[in-house]
């Protein structure tokens, strides 16, 4: 790949990446009712195992060493295992969807104020005021979604999303630190065979395992599948491999948005004019943080 496609392809990468990792709730919408949360990551995990292996052998991949791929398990247990896991966990305790998307959208800002401390990895004043800009936008987008009701909101759950929370941020900067001489898919490999071992464990000992297949969870799996436990990882550790872990966790912050621009167009959900607004903010917010140093007055 030349020097200039590559720069082409680099720039496309944030985009690709916020439209496939939005669509994770969405998949996991159309998927849930015919199957239990930690069973479905489980036989995610091994169907994307089985795809990867196979893309690996394909490419005639290089194989991490034995340290190399510890590490790799490591970010697997944190950013797809405590991730995906707290999410589901504090989802099927009855937490909102929307007050767990508040609590994981704190990434961005746990992600900079850990990176800074670990990694030396320093904001200006102005990238600071865009991560907290679009976090505001984040909450009135999923705030201003939410009804009236008394919500009564247990325990558990909340650690769930707050283990999802530290877990995503710790494996972003766990592989900014650890992974950037590991080839992608053979790493992916080390990932998700962790990620398998945890969703099995909590599978086999804390639900039924029942499944009613039909089409519907035939191709939700195969999207979370194929469009986020393959495509969309990929294109995040690549971004983690060639950017700052602060800027690549602002991108998370655009996840939101186009996921109620999903659900307003698929399931005909709200969209009014404060998520609008909200909107227009977290773009902002994004842009800011994202913002060339040499365009600053």
């Amino acid at each position: 790949m030349t020097s200039l496609s590559h720069s082409r392809f680099a720039r496309l990468v944030p985009l690709f990446f916020v439209l496939l990792w939005s669509t994770g709730f969405i998949g996991a919408k159309y998927a849930l009712p015919y199957i239990e949360p930690f069973y479905l990551l489980f036989i995610r995990m091994l169907l994307t195992l089985a795809v990867f292996t196979g893309l690996a052998l394909l490419y005639r991949s290089r194989w991490p060493s034995l340290r190399q791929g510890g590490h790799q398990a490591v970010v697997g247990f944190l950013v797809h295992a405590c991730y995906l896991g707290g999410v589901f966990a504090a989802i099927k305790w009855q937490m909102p969807a929307g007050i767990t998307a508040i609590i994981v959208g704190l990434q961005p800002l746990l992600t900079a104020l850990i990176g800074w401390q670990w990694l030396g990895e320093r904001l200006r004043s102005l990238q600071w005021f865009g991560l907290l800009l679009g976090l505001l936008g984040v909450i009135a987008i999923l705030l201003s979604g939410q009804n009236s009701e008394t919500l009564i909101i247990r325990p558990e759950a909340i650690v769930a999303a707050l283990l999802a929370l530290v877990g995503i941020s710790l494996g972003t900067l766990y592989q900014k630190r650890f992974g950037g001489q590991v080839d992608l898919l053979t790493g992916s490999i080390w990932q998700y065979l962790a990620t398998a071992v945890v969703m099995g464990v909590l599978a086999f000992f804390f639900e039924e395992r029942q499944i009613e297949w039909n089409l519907t969870l035939v191709l939700a799996l195969g999207w979370l599948v194929f469009g986020l436990s393959i495509s969309a990882i990929l294109l995040l550790m690549f971004m983690i491999r060639e950017g700052e872990a602060a800027r690549v966790a602002s991108y998370f912050y655009l996840v939101p948005p186009v996921t109620t621009l999903e659900a307003w167009i698929l399931f005909g959900e709200s969209l009014n004019w404060i998520q609008v607004a909200a909107i227009m903010v977290t773009v902002c917010g994004v842009y800011l943080v994202l913002k060339p140093r040499r365009e600053v007055s």
